[in-house]
């Protein structure tokens, strides 16, 4: 669906797009940081310690609430689908915990003296219908007058306390799996700059509207062992937030990772996003010696980007039948080994 003017351009806009507006890894870890006593709450299951997706509250009944917000600029020209892809990344933190979306409140900071209210409306109605998609209602909202276009939401959602999954719970020898395949900041970087070819356009665009439902089933999976969503900080960022809060270290078959078509030749033309730089400048002391054309990919910022599963050897094959029933990648791209020297290793 098109904007009602046609001719704006919602990127142009905005000095950052989708997840690559994230703060980098090593800022916010001096944002986090804090000499206070932590409080104790009981019944706060899943907090800031962990890096989750999520909070998770202990409702006392055997389920626990979740809750978590998320926003950026835009990452795409069209005002109703910068409204679904946003909403589509907000949720998926519910589903990377294992959870069901119960319901959503809009977060939108808009420049009203720039673009006008009914291009702000077009993103809503984009945000509804992924709502809908869900099954959850946009309950309500907050807006603000803003100098940058901003929207995202805030979700409610609820899961089971024995189907609950974190990122920080891997164990050695477990197998990593992607849901969705890396480059959608290399593609919209190329759409940025002018040079994405028309016939690519809709590649990434498709794939963050995407809602990362089956997490609902992997969390109901005792062989899924950890479970999270790959966004700003790109697959590395990520999958350190896992081995580390494990205890381990990665390695991972670079042939094997899942990628989207045509992105060596938008590399070749310098389609890399800001956000890539920050987030390797952030954890390149824990990745082994890796060569650029690579690391432009793994550290490639994802907006509304799939779930990484880590799954104990012995439960792969059941795993594998759920992901090719949802039509997913059922080639895992790497696996967890006991702690190295460095966090992650890339073959």
């Amino acid at each position: 669906m098109n904007s009602p003017d046609t001719a704006i351009r919602l990127t142009q806009y905005s000095h950052g797009a989708g997840c690559g507006c994230k703060i980098s890894p090593k800022i916010l870890d001096t944002i986090l940081k804090s000499e206070a006593i932590p409080t104790s709450h009981p019944a706060l299951l899943v907090g800031n310690e962990s890096r989750d997706d999520a909070a998770v509250y202990d409702l006392g009944t055997g389920e626990a609430l979740i809750s978590t917000t998320d926003f950026f600029m835009p990452i795409v020209d069209d005002a109703y689908d910068f409204g679904r892809i946003a909403s589509a990344n907000a949720i998926s933190d519910v589903y990377a915990m294992g959870g069901q979306p119960l319901m959503a409140i809009a977060i939108l900071g808009w420049p009203v003296n720039v673009l006008s209210a009914e291009i702000a409306q077009q993103v809503l109605e984009g945000s509804r219908a992924i709502c809908a998609e869900a099954g959850i209602p946009l309950a309500g909202g907050h807006s603000i007058d803003s100098t940058e276009p901003i929207f995202g939401l805030a979700v409610t959602g609820r899961v089971r306390l024995d189907h609950l999954k974190q990122n920080n719970t891997a164990t050695a020898g477990c197998l990593l799996y992607l849901t969705k395949p890396l480059g959608v900041g290399i593609l919209t970087t190329a759409q940025k700059k002018g040079i994405l070819r028309d016939e690519h356009a809709d590649l990434a665009p498709r794939q963050m509207a995407q809602l990362n439902k089956i997490g609902m089933v992997l969390g109901k999976l005792p062989q899924v062992k950890a479970l999270t969503d790959v966004t700003g900080f790109g697959l590395l960022g990520h999958l350190i937030e896992m081995a580390e809060g494990s205890r381990l270290s990665a390695e991972i078959d670079f042939g094997a990772v899942p990628k989207l078509p045509h992105l060596a030749e938008y590399i070749a033309q310098n389609a890399i996003p800001g956000g890539t730089h920050r987030n390797w400048d952030s954890y390149s002391d824990k990745i082994a010696e890796l060569p650029d054309e690579r690391r432009f990919l793994l550290a490639d910022p994802q907006t509304s980007g799939g779930l990484l599963v880590a799954v104990e050897p012995g439960g792969a094959t059941l795993f594998e039948e759920v992901m090719r029933d949802y039509r997913l990648p059922i080639i895992p791209f790497g696996k967890m080994v006991a702690s190295r020297e460095k966090v992650i290793y890339v073959q």
